[in-house]
């Protein structure tokens, strides 16, 4: 584990060593619950099948990054995919890299492409969020009521210096008056890297409608839809989920010997 300074805050941080350096970074944007430690395993996993060098960090207010400095208001995911990752990626000179992200973290790597679609090799997104549904809302209260009368609190303490703030920053913006017209599917046609997008049959926050307006946007999207899973289909799913990436990753590296790298 390490840290990268970035706008003044020591970032936590891992990189994973590439065998095969002329691929892109895979770099991981993980969920709003979620930090460096939460995805496990899956990283390494997917480094090591690819052959790519790899990011996994965790974002102010997670893991063991610095709290936020502000609440968080529905322009969070913008701001997170316009400012603080491109400082990140400038920071570490990492350039072009390929962007996986879950849930929140998706629709980062989806705001993110689109404003920058020169800059990124590709784009995986597992279970994102393109826009605010009923199904989303009605999870959420469902989740506040579990962390309210179970474990959770403690299972996400693993993860997290302040668990409390993670969970309440995600229950309470999700669930804010403000929020509710929350959508950024009007970004999605900028998009002009190849798309990988992985949605579970169970997710219990989110209809298909959330990966299908992805492909009905932009230009070349892979859809992945996977039975018996639910929203973490790097956790329910991960053979099928490294095996699309691989896919993905040997497509971007023919395309590069292609144009001559």
């Amino acid at each position: 584990m390490s840290e990268v300074v970035v706008a003044g805050q020591a970032i936590e941080c891992r990189l994973i060593a590439a065998s095969r350096p002329q691929r892109p970074t895979l770099v991981f944007l993980h969920e709003a619950l979620g930090s460096l430690s939460a995805w496990r395993d899956f990283p390494a996993r997917v480094a090591q099948a690819t052959g790519c060098g790899a990011l996994v960090w965790s974002r102010p207010g997670h893991g063991h990054s610095p709290p936020l400095p502000l609440p968080r208001t529905p322009r969070y995911l913008h701001d997170e995919a316009l400012v603080r990752l491109p400082a990140l990626l400038a920071a570490l000179a990492i350039a072009r890299p390929l962007l996986v992200g879950h849930s929140d973290g998706g629709s980062i790597a989806l705001l993110h492409a689109a404003a920058t679609p020169q800059d990124v090799a590709g784009v995986v997104v597992l279970a994102p969020h393109e826009f605010v549904e009923a199904k989303a809302l009605a999870g959420i209260r469902r989740a506040g009521e579990l962390f309210a009368c179970s474990d959770w609190r403690r299972r996400l303490a693993r993860h997290h210096r302040d668990a409390e703030a993670v969970f309440r920053s995600w229950h309470d913006t999700w669930l804010a008056p403000e929020f509710a017209d929350w959508d950024i599917t009007g970004c999605l046609p900028a998009i002009r890297c190849p798309l990988l997008a992985i949605q579970g049959e169970d997710d219990e926050y989110a209809t298909m409608r959330q990966i299908e307006c992805i492909a009905d946007a932009a230009s070349d999207v892979t859809l992945l839809k996977l039975a018996r899973c639910g929203h973490s289909p790097q956790r329910d799913q991960p053979e099928a989920v490294i095996e699309a990436i691989v896919l993905l990753v040997e497509r971007l590296d023919r395309s590069l010997a292609g144009c001559g790298r």
